[in-house]
């Protein structure tokens, strides 16, 4: 079993929607190079922007 690792010492983005600070998540971890927003919300709301 690998060792525990802190929250501090996670990998964090910025979203590109709202511009907040996210850390990673383990269901991101297969596709942690593709995340760029912080929560579905941003992720719908991004889409809107563009109409």
């Amino acid at each position: 079993m690998p060792p525990m690792r802190r929250k501090g010492d996670l990998p964090q983005r910025i979203c590109a929607r709202c511009g907040r600070p996210f850390a990673w998540r383990k269901k991101w971890a297969r596709v942690w190079e593709e995340v760029r927003y912080c929560s579905e919300r941003c992720r719908r709301e991004a889409g809107r922007e563009g109409r």
